[in-house]
């Protein structure tokens, strides 16, 4: 099943100018699996869910947020382990992932996406009949 998602580690500058002259990280992601579905979930701090723009065009599954660099206000940070910047990273995704019911929700800065199997790949029980 690792064949399902394939993390692109390329950078959105690959090709395209940025118009903001701030950082950009690749989020960290955990990804793991049940029976129905795989669940990303992409460390993204200081952002919230009005911030993550998700998109999916043809097989390539792409997360970008923005930062709200006032937060931190006139805070003068004495430790810091996250950078402060904007997120991006992209999956591709293969055929065993149905695009239509693909949910997401953020959360203390976690952004979780469900990407539910498609039908004929979930495991599924044979019961063996007698005779």
């Amino acid at each position: 099943m690792a064949e399902e998602i394939t993390a692109k580690t390329e950078t959105k500058t690959a090709g395209a100018e940025r118009t903001k002259d701030s950082r950009t990280y690749m989020p960290r992601v955990d990804i793991y699996e049940t029976n129905d579905s795989l669940y990303l979930l992409a460390d993204m701090p200081g952002t919230d869910e009005s911030r993550v723009n998700i998109t999916l065009e043809k097989d390539i599954l792409t997360i970008e947020a923005g930062v709200d660099e006032s937060i931190y206000g006139q805070r003068k940070a004495t430790y810091i382990e996250y950078g402060i910047g904007d997120y991006y990273r992209q999956f591709t995704l293969s055929d065993e992932i149905d695009r239509e019911k693909i949910e997401a929700s953020m959360k203390d800065g976690v952004l979780k996406v469900v990407l539910p199997k498609a039908e004929p790949v979930k495991t599924r029980k044979i019961a063996i009949q007698a005779g």
